[in-house]
């Protein structure tokens, strides 16, 4: 049994900051989450204040991994889609804090975000990862289909372009099949 349990993230300052630090030290680590390294206090705190407006709009939810207090990693399920995808969800920014991998922190809150998507009627869940030092084997492991693969797509954190890995995976719809 775990020792830590996953709940969407409230929108305190405490949470903001355990973000921010998370944001930061996951970028110093050479994490492709966005941003390049050294990332600023400021820069990472304005990224989760906008996703916690996101958040209070409906348009994502910020799940994370705590014991007790502590936020021990974290992921966001993207709602917000154009009309015509109102079946698809995007997961986005998983984050485990250094100190704290291998203990299934990333698994617990893959599964939290899918039965969340799940609970919301979305029966398609994409993703990227870098192609570079990403999480492909670890979505794979999960189900998640490999898409392709576009070539130097973005910057890695501490320099240097890296490839992007498209990944999707259908959910079961509320009767329990699975969406064709």
């Amino acid at each position: 049994m775990p020792s830590f349990d996953v709940r969407p993230v409230p929108p305190s300052p405490d949470a903001l900051a355990a973000l921010r630090d998370l944001l930061i030290g996951t970028v110093a680590n050479g994490g492709s989450v966005s941003f390049m390294h050294p990332l600023a206090p400021d820069q990472a705190e304005a990224f989760w204040n906008n996703a916690f407006a996101a958040a209070g709009r409906g348009e994502r939810v910020i799940l994370g991994a705590f014991d007790g207090d502590h936020l021990l990693g974290t992921v966001t399920l993207l709602l917000d889609c154009p009309p015509n995808q109102p079946h698809r969800a995007e997961i986005a920014k998983l984050m485990t804090r250094v100190d704290q991998r291998g203990r299934g922190i990333a698994t617990a809150l893959m599964a939290a975000a899918e039965a969340l998507a799940v609970a919301r009627n979305r029966t398609l869940l994409v993703l990227d990862t870098a192609t570079e030092d990403g999480a492909a084997p670890f979505y794979s492991r999960l189900g998640y289909t490999r898409a392709g693969e576009i070539p130097d797509y973005a910057f890695k954190p501490l320099g240097g372009l890296t490839g992007t890995i498209l990944f999707w995976k259908r959910l079961p719809v509320s009767d329990g099949t699975t969406a064709h």
